[in-house]
Parts: C-alpha cells; structure tokens; sequence
C-alpha cells in the first residue's frame, strides 16, 4: 500500500495524533481557523506534493487537497509503521503570493 493510501486509511479509522505545532497553527491561521474536520476532507481530497525523507523520526510528506467548502489546505504529515498512526506536523492554508495553483511553490 502506497504511503498516501497509509495516511488516508489512518484518517478514516481515526489513528491520527496532531503536534503541538499544527494545533497552534490550526487555531491561528491568518485566513481563519481550520478545524480537524477540514483537515479529514483535505487530506481525503488529496495528493502528495513534496516528499521529505530525510525528516526524523519520521519522512514526512506536503499533501495539498480541498475541504468540501473548497477551502484549500496543505497538510504535513509523517506516517508511524510501528503505530500505524499518521502524525499532523502542520496545517495551513496556502498563500497565493507562496504558491503557484496551491501546488508550486513560487521562485523567490
């Protein structure tokens, strides 16, 4: 099983831990608060964007996907085999001046 449908099926059975970080980040978004409900329809929705393997403990993954409302989010995730468990690092909603079609990050 590919690593997005590993991501995918830990948010439909609920084995998901969300940091600190995306926690804070979900709460104070400056284009308004993201709940983890918008963040279930994202990542459902959604595909992998940029990979970092190199990311410890765990390789990490961008996943850009739309809530239902059509709100676009990037969701930073890690997948834990041992606990078969995905890991929210960081919730965001992209800012157009970043990033090209919410997929491509712009040349600065």
């Amino acid at each position: 099983m590919d690593l997005l449908k590993r991501i995918k099926k830990c948010f439909d059975s609920d084995q998901i831990l969300y940091t600190h970080h995306a926690i804070l980040e979900m709460r104070n978004e400056e284009f308004g608060r993201i709940v983890e409900q918008e963040v279930y329809e994202a990542v459902l929705s959604g595909e992998i964007i940029e990979n970092y393997p190199d990311d410890k403990p765990y390789a990490s993954v961008l996943i850009f996907g739309k809530t239902s409302g059509c709100r676009a989010l990037h969701v930073v995730c890690a997948y834990d085999k041992e606990e078969d468990a995905t890991i929210v690092i960081t919730v965001y909603e992209p800012n157009p001046d970043g990033w090209i079609g919410n997929k491509k990050r712009r040349e600065r």
